[in-house]
């Protein structure tokens, strides 16, 4: 069987902490920011842990 390939737009958006924990950026953050509260846009902000089916299938698509 050959490698599989690193699927680049997951490599550029994901990233695998040392103990495999998967943080990713969270989603509603690229524009209409003018009509979302600060406090929202804060909590928005920085990186959430994906859990579950979501963080095997990103890293079924990274390869770890």
């Amino acid at each position: 069987m050959p490698k599989l390939k690193t699927h680049s737009g997951t490599k550029d958006r994901v990233k695998i902490t040392k103990n495999g924990k998967v943080r990713a950026g969270h989603a509603n953050m690229n524009h209409f920011l003018s009509k979302k509260s600060g406090s929202r846009k804060r909590s928005l902000s920085g990186l959430s842990t994906r859990t579950g089916g979501d963080a095997r299938n990103i890293k079924r698509a990274l390869g770890a």
